[in-house]
């Protein structure tokens, strides 16, 4: 693996290390985020709006321009949220 994947992954994992002491810190940042991304899920840019929500709200705070990190947990939340309607 070159030398830049490495760091690349490395940046990656500390960006969601961080990410995951916030949310132990602070639980109901899931319930927030899960919550926006159902109101924003089928909406044009729909990233974009969950990212900019999630950053007016809570104490997670994603730039205009996501890391590989910040993709990975929109992501996730959009295939939770899928996930719940499936159930229904």
């Amino acid at each position: 693996m070159a030398n830049i994947e490495v760091r690349n992954r490395e940046r990656v994992i500390e960006e969601l290390r961080v990410f995951i002491k916030k949310v132990l810190v602070e639980p109901e940042i899931i319930g927030t985020s899960l919550q926006i991304t159902r109101e924003c899920i089928d909406e044009d840019d729909a990233d974009h709006k969950i990212s900019e929500q999630l950053s007016a709200t809570t104490n997670v705070k994603i730039p205009a321009q996501h890391s590989e990190a910040d993709r990975l947990f929109i992501e996730l939340l959009k295939e939770v949220v899928r996930d719940e309607k499936a159930l229904y």
